[in-house]
């Protein structure tokens, strides 16, 4: 594969479950990515030059009236091509569209769009999660929902209990203090061995993260305790892609970040006895001047 690795980490991602939408068919609840993002998440991993979309083909299947409307039908059936490094990756899909517009000329468009939209989709989300791939599942695991802590009135947020997550979504531990949530999470990103793995641990919980930042006065959290974790999440991804023979050495001095502060003791070094120096020791004047360079 010749993704970069940051590529493969977007493509590994879970949807985010603000972009899921849903809508009533048959009695049954359908749920659904829209075009625009499918698109806009394209073009934010692939690059704008880096896809293209062709349509193979489309047919009108039907047409028909409804009072004053005019109503149509279409399939059509789209390719793909993502360029990869040197690799050209192709993907197909196919959809369907329908359209209800005053004029027959509208409801053709609507539901030809709608069909290219709709095969375009399709054969995006064979890339992953995010483009809708994990809305085929049931139990919907590669979707990350966001923390189920509601505010109350007044907009101060309940306390707890704050859920880490594992890297596949799992529930690893709850914790009734944010501070403990802080500590567990620094400590699962400091153990992790595997950068793919710490990358979606991060992802499973930076949602919560980015919650306890926005309440950290009223949950009396320090103010840098979010940009700690993300340092943190850096040492332990440099740690990890160092040389083998280094990496011993990254990952204590992560696990020496953990550990509670002690005061510094200051080392003595030795003295050197001044008056066996050829020259006497120079006196520093300091200028009043506060615009002096010293």
């Amino acid at each position: 594969m010749a993704f970069t690795d940051q590529q493969s980490r977007q493509l590994k991602a879970k949807l985010d479950a603000q972009h899921v939408r849903t809508r009533q068919a048959n009695g049954t609840t359908l749920h659904y990515v829209e075009g625009w993002h499918v698109i806009a998440e394209a073009n934010r991993i692939f690059g704008y030059d880096g896809w293209d979309r062709r349509t193979l083909f489309t047919n009108c299947i039907w047409t028909g009236t409804c009072d004053r409307d005019y109503l149509a039908a279409y399939t059509a059936k789209v390719r793909i091509y993502v360029r990869a490094g040197d690799v050209l990756i192709v993907r197909e899909g196919s959809g369907t569209g329908e359209g209800k517009a005053p004029t027959p000329g509208q409801a053709h468009e609507i539901a030809l769009k709608s069909a290219e939209t709709d095969a375009t989709k399709r054969a995006l989300a064979t890339f992953g999660n995010i483009f809708g791939l994990a809305l085929y599942d049931r139990e919907q695991a590669g979707v990350r929902h966001r923390s189920t802590s509601k505010p109350l009135p007044g907009g101060t947020p309940v306390n707890g209990p704050w859920v880490i997550r594992s890297a596949a979504g799992a529930i690893k531990g709850s914790f009734d203090k944010p501070v403990d949530f802080v500590r567990a999470l620094r400590e699962t990103m400091t153990a992790t061995r595997d950068i793919e793995r710490l990358f979606e641990i991060w992802e499973q919980n930076v949602a919560t993260v980015r919650e306890l930042n926005a309440s950290r006065e009223t949950l009396s959290l320090e103010p840098g305790f979010a940009p700690s974790l993300v340092a943190h999440l850096k040492s332990c991804a440099v740690a990890l892609v160092k040389p083998n023979d280094e990496v011993t050495e990254a990952h204590s001095q992560a696990a020496a970040a953990d550990a509670p502060k002690t005061s510094p003791r200051t080392k003595e070094r030795p003295r050197i006895d001044k008056s066996a120096l050829k020259f006497g020791e120079l006196k520093r004047l300091r200028s009043k001047d506060p615009t002096a360079i010293a």
